[in-house]
Order: C-alpha cells, then sequence, then structure tokens
C-alpha cells in the first residue's frame, strides 16, 4: 500500500514545518501578552503589506480550494462564477472602498465593541454586542466545520488516517501556535505561508502547462471525461451541463447574477476583520484591500492547474465511468454507508483491506481493475467521479515525490492560515466582548489569557465533532454563505446606513436570522441557495434575507431610537453614506461637499474594482488552457478596470484620513 501514501521525504518537509510553527508561536507569546490589543490586533502597529498579504493567505484553504477545484474541473475557468458566492470574494471590493475604514474609525478592538460604539452603552446597545459577539461565534463555528471536513477528506487520500483523525492533527497544531501567539502570530505565519503557497502555484502552473498540447486536445479530452462541451469557454451560459448531485448549478448565468446580488448587498455589511481594526489609517485600510485581491490572482491559475491534471488523470484511471454505479451497489451491499459517511468508508476500504469482506476486494477488483485503491476514493455515492477529490488524487499522482510534501505543507499552511484568521477573530468577540465584559470586568491580563484558550479548545473541539455530521464541503459552505449569511446579512447592513435603527433591532434581527438559519439546516435542508437569500417568487416567504429584515425592522420600530449624542458622535467620527442627512447637514459647507466627493468616488468605482477582480482571476486560467483570445480580452478589461479605478479612486485615498480627522474637530469644538 506505500505507493498510496506518501513516503518519508514528504512527511520530514511536513513536521518540519509544523514544528517550526509552533516555535514560532512561542517566539511571539511574550509579545503578544502585553496587552488585548496586542493580543487581538498586534499592537495596530503591523504595516499595511503584511496585512494584506495575511487576508491574502486567509482566502486560500484547503476545504475552498477543493470546491473551486471541483468547479473548475466540472466547468472549466466557468467554475468561477460559481464562486461568486465566496470564493471569488467579491465583497473585498466594498470593505476596500469603504467598510473597512468605517470600522478602523470606530478605535474599537472588536466588531461586537463597535456595536457599543454605534448604538451606545445601554442596554440595546449592549444586547447588540452579545449579539454580534453569539453570531461570529456561530460563523466561526460553521467554518470550523468547513475545513476540517475538507482537511480530513484531503488528507485522508495521502495518508493512512481517517479524515477527522486527519483534521485533528492539524487543528492541533494550529490551535496551539494560535492560542500562544495571537494576531502576531496569525500575521506572521500568514506572510510565510503566502511565500509556500506562491512557491507551490508556480510549480503547479509548469506541471500542467506540459499536459496541455493545444486548446482544441483539451477541450476533446474534457468533453469526453466531464461531458461538458463547453469546457474552455470563458463566458457562462444560461444552461450547462452538470454531473448529479450538481444539477441546481444547470442555470449558471442565473446562479452567478444572484450570486454577484448576495455578495454586493451582503459587502455593505462586513469590514469587522482585525486586519481592518489593526491597520493605521485610512488609507492603509484601502492599500491593503487592494493587496489582498491583487494577490489572490495566483489561486485561480493554480487551481485551474490542477483541474486540468484531474481531467487528464480521470482520463487516464477511469475512461470507462459507465461502470461507477455498480461500483456503489456493491459497497452498499457490503459495506452499508451514509451520505455524511462515504468518505470515511472509503477511507477504510482502502487502508484497512485486511477487515474488508473478500467478495467486496474481488468484487472492486472486477469492476475497477488491480489498481482500485488509486480509483476507488475517486467515486461518490452518486455513481460518478468525486470532483471534490481531484485535487488530492492530483497531488498522489503527478506530483514528484519530495515536491509533494511541499504542496501540501502549502495546502496545509492555506487551512490553518483561515483557520487562525477565524479563530482569532472568535476568541476576541468571546474575551472581549463577553468574558470581560459581562463575567470579569476587572480580569487582569492572565486570566483574560486562559480564558481565551479554553475558549478556543473548546470552540475547536466543537467544530471537529460537528463535521461528523456533514455531507460534504460543498454542503456546509453553501450553508454559511447562503443560510447563514443569508440571516444575518440585513442587520449588519442597516447599522451603517439609517439612523432609526437601534441596537434592539439589531439584536433581535441577528438573533432571529441565525434561529431561522439554523431550523432551515434542521428542518429544510432540501431549500435552493437561490431561496435561502432572497428571491420574488413564491418560495421567498422562507427567504432567510426576508425574515432578517422584517425582524429587525420591527425591532427597531417597537423601541426607541438610540440617543441623540451616540448618533452624532458615530456619524461625525465614521461619516457613512446613507440616510444621515440630519447629521451630516451639521457639518461645514466645505467639509461637507468634501465628504459627498468621497462617497461619490467610493461608489462610482465599485464596476471598475469589480471588473478588475474578476478579470485578473479569469486571465490566468484561460492564458492556462490556451484560450489565449479570451484571455488576451480579459488582461485588456483589466488594465483599463485598473486605470479607471485609479483615476477615480486610488489616487484620492489619503484625502478620506484628512476628512475624517476635520470631521472630528469639529465635533471637539462642537462639544
Amino acid at each position: 500500500m506505500s505507493q498510496y501514501y506518501l513516503n518519508s521525504a514528504d512527511y520530514l518537509i511536513i513536521g518540519a514545518y509544523l514544528l517550526g510553527l509552533i516555535l514560532l508561536g512561542f517566539l511571539l507569546k511574550q509579545k503578544a501578552s502585553l496587552s488585548l490589543e496586542d493580543y487581538l490586533l498586534g499592537g495596530r502597529s503591523l504595516p499595511w503589506w503584511m496585512l494584506g498579504i495575511s487576508g491574502t493567505s486567509q482566502y486560500m484553504d484547503v476545504a475552498g480550494s477543493m470546491i473551486i477545484v471541483s468547479f473548475l474541473y466540472m466547468l472549466g475557468p466557468r467554475g468561477l462564477f460559481i464562486e461568486f458566492r465566496g470564493g471569488a470574494s467579491l465583497l473585498l471590493v466594498i470593505m476596500m472602498l469603504w467598510t473597512g475604514k468605517w470600522h478602523r474609525r470606530s478605535g474599537c478592538l472588536t466588531g461586537a465593541e463597535w456595536m457599543i460604539y454605534r448604538f451606545g452603552n445601554d442596554a440595546g446597545g449592549q444586547f447588540a454586542q452579545f449579539a454580534k459577539a453569539l453570531s461570529g461565534i456561530l460563523t466561526t463555528l460553521g467554518m470550523l466545520t468547513y475545513l476540517a471536513k475538507g482537511t480530513g477528506i484531503f488528507l485522508s487520500t495521502m495518508l493512512p488516517f481517517s479524515p477527522m483523525n486527519c483534521a485533528l492533527g492539524m487543528f492541533a497544531v494550529a490551535t496551539c501556535y494560535t492560542m500562544l501567539s495571537g494576531f502576531y502570530g496569525v500575521v506572521f505565519t500568514d506572510v510565510l505561508q503566502f511565500i509556500i503557497i506562491g512557491i507551490a502555484a508556480a510549480l503547479l502552473v509548469v506541471l500542467s502547462w506540459e499536459k496541455i498540447p493545444d486548446i482544441h486536445s483539451l477541450a476533446t479530452m474534457a468533453e469526453t471525461v466531464t461531458h461538458n462541451e463547453h469546457w474552455t469557454e470563458a463566458v457562462p451560459r444560461l444552461q450547462t451541463h452538470m454531473p448529479p448531485g450538481y444539477e441546481r448549478y444547470e442555470s449558471l448565468l442565473l446562479f452567478a447574477t444572484i450570486y454577484l446580488f448576495r455578495n454586493l448587498i451582503f459587502g455593505l455589511g462586513c469590514g469587522d476583520d482585525p486586519k481592518y481594526f489593526g491597520a493605521r489609517s485610512d488609507a492603509d485600510c484601502s492599500k491593503l484591500s487592494l493587496l489582498w485581491t491583487s494577490l489572490l490572482s495566483i489561486r485561480w491559475p493554480a487551481l485551474m492547474a490542477i483541474a486540468v491534471l484531474g481531467i487528464t488523470l480521470v482520463n487516464t484511471l477511469i475512461p470507462d465511468t459507465s461502470t461507477l454505479p455498480q461500483v456503489v451497489d456493491l459497497i452498499q451491499q457490503h459495506a452499508p454507508t451514509s451520505d455524511e459517511n462515504w468518505d470515511s468508508t472509503l477511507s477504510t476500504i482502502v487502508h484497512d483491506q485486511a477487515s474488508q469482506p473478500p467478495q467486496l476486494l474481488a468484487g472492486l477488483e472486477a469492476q475497477l481493475g488491480t489498481d482500485w485503491p488509486n480509483k476507488l476514493l475517486l467515486i461518490n455515492s452518486y455513481g460518478t467521479v468525486n470532483s471534490e477529490r481531484i485535487m488530492p488524487a492530483v497531488f498522489l499522482a503527478y506530483i514528484p515525490i519530495g515536491l509533494r510534501g511541499l504542496m501540501i505543507v502549502a495546502l496545509i499552511a492555506a487551512s490553518m492560515s483561515t483557520f487562525d484568521s477565524w479563530v482569532n477573530l472568535s476568541s476576541g468577540f468571546f474575551v472581549r466582548d463577553i468574558y470581560q465584559k459581562h463575567l470579569r470586568p476587572s480580569a487582569k491580563m492572565p486570566e483574560l489569557i486562559l480564558a481565551t484558550w479554553i475558549f478556543i479548545a473548546t470552540l475547536v473541539t466543537a467544530g471537529l465533532f460537528c463535521a461528523f455530521y456533514v455531507s460534504n464541503i460543498n454542503d456546509i459552505w453553501v450553508w454559511i454563505i447562503m443560510s447563514l449569511g443569508g440571516g444575518l446579512m440585513v442587520p449588519l447592513l442597516l447599522r451603517f446606513y439609517w439612523w432609526r435603527f437601534n441596537g434592539t433591532g439589531f439584536a433581535i434581527g441577528c438573533i432571529v436570522g441565525m434561529l431561522a438559519a439554523i431550523a432551515q439546516r434542521v428542518f429544510t435542508p432540501w431549500i435552493g441557495e437561490s431561496y435561502r437569500f432572497l428571491t420574488t417568487e413564491p418560495w421567498s416567504l422562507v427567504s432567510l434575507g426576508l425574515i432578517g429584515l422584517v425582524a429587525s425592522v420591527v425591532g427597531s420600530l417597537l423601541t426607541k431610537p438610540t440617543p441623540e449624542p451616540v448618533l452624532r458622535n458615530f456619524y461625525l467620527t465614521t461619516l457613512p453614506f446613507g440616510f444621515w442627512s440630519k447629521y451630516k447637514n451639521e457639518l461645514p459647507n466645505s467639509l461637507r461637499e468634501r465628504v459627498t466627493t468621497e462617497h461619490r468616488r467610493e461608489i462610482t468605482a465599485i464596476p471598475f474594482a469589480l471588473t478588475y477582480q474578476v478579470m485578473i482571476f479569469l486571465a490566468p486560467m484561460l492564458f492556462l488552457i490556451h484560450n489565449n483570445d479570451a484571455a488576451l480580452i480579459c488582461t485588456l478589461a483589466a488594465i483599463l478596470a485598473l486605470a479607471g479605478l485609479y483615476w477615480i479612486w486610488l489616487r484620492h485615498i489619503h484625502r478620506s484620513d484628512e476628512n475624517v480627522l476635520a470631521a472630528r474637530d469639529f465635533l471637539h469644538h462642537k462639544e
């Protein structure tokens, strides 16, 4: 069985990397323990370029990469449009243009503490703070479940352990250095991990380039493997072929539009990432976001390269997929299992053949040949190729020994970057907004650090437990993005743009949205993704976005408004746009005009920023598969969009700091 595992050189590379992370955690432990500001935000002293690189690494996890490869394998470059739902990170545009700096201007440590700044420290504000902390912790729990499922599937393909044991091992190391070093460890390790990821991405592109003689040969092979005759195209069609289990994505253009709409709306309420709270200035918020977005472009050609290698691999291993349903029937006959446990069952069959019924092993060899272990892990419970397994299968089949360890380290690094960012975020919610706020206001720093460690250990354990009940990676990702995101979207949005929205309305909207998302998961998992968000169809009665909207508005209107001094302080120190004319009109004319101009630039820049982001993701994928005409068009569009973005917005970003300082001086003299 050794050909199915890693060798000693691979294990040595992986072990050295994990040990290095733990040592780094110990080295940064003292610096992180100076204060909560140091532990949660790095003392607001880290340069913007490090924060931008950290954000890039944060968005490159194993589970997300496996999903993206899955859709790129099925659809070619058009798989990008499915990932408008989250993997393409389109909400970064709004965070870059204004919501990131709006959060930084508060001077708060966490997004939940920001609720006191926005709504005041009365009962409504504290209720909002608690609801925000709770929603952040629930979202992190969902992300940890998603990471555990994806990492477990990926590593169990190459290691003689179950998916859950693999996830447990990775989480143990990541938990250790995250607890010790706080935000310093998050950023420093993310920079190191980005370098590793960049090297791995370049190697993958080189390896796949050798497998592509020309675009016509690739198109023919891809159609044979995936039955998708438009695999090399760049433009989404109204209808496209999808395999069993993915039929809901056949209306590709419709789903891309829904996901784009969702990201723009959801982005209007985002921006409470620690990287923005820890930035030194408004201009740094803008620069780190633009760098974050631009560097993410290295992810897409690397994952496209894996998809191309996956097409080649499946064409070699399983040229005839018509027998795969019989393989599923054989497994269910001798080792009955559910969809949720399918990956664990296959891993057990491959890695522990001695305990399997002889009839099962003989039947698998008759159906798949003597190398059936290489093929079995690529089969899903529908009797088709499991596209979520393509990435680990490619690593085993095409990555040379020695380099394979580096590649796996790169993917583990990506997952750890996502893990540590989310854990650091939620630990801030717990220790700052729940423990210190309500349980132990007089607690000293050692006690706060200990409470943080206990919370992190508990949260990670809960995430691993929940991963047992998820059928696949896409399943939990859809719930996080569309269900939980849809339920929380409206209260997160209204807090910026409507003065009458109060803390009680926010808290009610959040809690009702969370409960609705959980209820949808438990009682109506069959509801389509679009209906979990916002639709105009009759099924919109179950739309979680509308539930959150009604709860937020009704909760606000039935309770008293936020006190005037709190609203005035919020507006004059944040300068948001929206329904704030009463407070905006208090500004001196010259300052009011400058603020209006700033807002106009930001809104006008949206289509340029979106076009730039989508094109820099799409163009390198098209070059990789030799669709040069489409790649050149995308490159030209990216250049023009960046030029427009610079002229409209980027060259003016330093004026944002000047405006907010002038508004604060005005507030100071007014008081």
